[in-house]
């Protein structure tokens, strides 16, 4: 929900570089910052503010991955299912943290603290099957150190980067 007061803090992010060339990007990023993801009224917005055409910045938001047009959870799960982690058994581990946070690939829980992806590559396949949570990475997973891992999050208590080693 766009409230006033957040349009006005966007407005005021976004006017020193509203008439930069090649600024429809950046203003997205600090739209989803600000808004939490870019849903119609946030693209609306945009929109509105560059004078861009709707169908551009959703393009724009559905190409790039680090955009999202519904809001996301707090701690954003990724579990890689390249091949080097599909392998050592990401699946497993991806069907497990399913199964604990209730939830299924694309979609955040009902409390909004998680969101759950899966991806083809994160780009540490030495450290296969691999997860991230947030920008934290966890390599080296078993079924059980995943369990333990989101387990920590269930309870509050957060990650540690590599904390589950």
């Amino acid at each position: 929900m766009i409230t006033e007061e957040k349009k006005a803090r966007f407005k005021d992010v976004i006017a020193g570089i509203r008439e930069t060339r090649g600024s429809l990007i950046p203003v997205m990023h600090e739209a989803q910052e600000l808004f939490g993801c870019l849903d119609y009224e946030v693209e609306k917005l945009i929109s509105e503010e560059l004078n861009v055409p709707l169908a551009d910045i959703y393009g724009v938001a559905t190409f790039y991955s680090k955009f999202h047009l519904e809001p996301k959870g707090e701690y954003q799960i990724n579990v890689c299912l390249g091949t080097a982690c599909y392998v050592k058994g990401a699946q497993m581990i991806l069907e497990k943290i399913e199964d604990m946070l209730k939830i299924k690939v694309g979609h955040t829980s009902a409390d909004g603290r998680f969101s759950l992806e899966a991806t083809r590559c994160i780009g540490a396949c030495g450290l296969a099957p691999v997860m991230t949570v947030n920008e934290d990475v966890h390599g080296q997973l078993t079924v059980d150190k995943a369990e333990k891992i989101i387990k920590r999050y269930l309870a509050g208590a957060g990650g540690e980067k590599n904390a589950d080693r």
